[in-house]
């Protein structure tokens, strides 16, 4: 893993980390860096400075094929478990206590379901950017938000024609309160109050996100 700087120079970086195979990271609320392997399926954490060989946060095949995760107002963690390039895996969001990591709850099991990022939305319910079936030129594309308590579907947003939203995948929300997933060729922006598509701020071709941030 690297750190760069804001001109782009690599200030810090890892070396090699066998069978790590990375998909999706953030800081967690203790400042350390959690990050999914998609090799172990489960999640590492590591030193903020990236100056120590990394941990597992949760144990090793804990789910099929952890697709995003987050750390919910409450301490509770959630990874959703999704289809692995092989066709192999599971649809599901998962949730660990804070002294549970052992011990996955089944929060939502959606047959309509197929994450592809989570994260959490500023009213504290879960946001996941979808894709079903996984891979299907003709799969449906949404986001999908959930009650954190209760797994309950509470809404779908979907492009509704203002945009292409093919192959949806990191989901963050931006500082005007927006939510945005990257796509193919364009991020896609939504308005969380109202739920309504804002169309496409960034159009890019040939762009095959994996993931979104935003910096001050």
């Amino acid at each position: 893993m690297l750190a760069l700087s804001p001109d782009g120079t690599v200030v810090r970086d890892t070396g090699r980390i066998e069978a790590l195979n990375p998909g999706g990271a953030i800081f967690g609320p203790d400042g350390r860096y959690y990050v999914g392997s998609r090799s172990k399926s489960t999640v590492m954490v590591f030193r903020s400075q990236l100056d120590a060989a990394g941990e597992l946060f949760l144990p090793a095949a804990i789910v099929p094929f952890p697709r995003g995760f987050a750390f919910g107002h409450d301490g509770i963690f959630f990874l959703a478990s999704g289809i692995g390039p092989n066709g192999i895996g599971d649809n599901a969001i998962v949730a660990f206590g804070p002294n549970e990591r052992a011990l996955p709850v089944l929060l939502v099991s959606d047959p309509e379901l197929s994450p592809l990022d989570l994260t959490i939305a500023p009213n504290g319910n879960i946001v996941v950017s979808s894709e079903q079936p996984f891979g299907a030129l003709d799969a449906v594309t949404s986001v999908r938000e959930y009650d954190a308590r209760s797994g309950r579907l509470v809404r779908i947003l979907s492009a509704a024609g203002l945009a292409d939203f093919r192959r949806p995948r990191g989901l963050r929300f931006g500082p005007d309160g927006h939510l945005y997933c990257v796509a193919r060729d364009e991020v896609v922006s939504f308005d969380t109050c109202s739920g309504k598509c804002l169309g496409t701020p960034v159009r890019f071709p040939h762009l095959h996100g994996q993931a979104i941030e935003f910096f001050p």
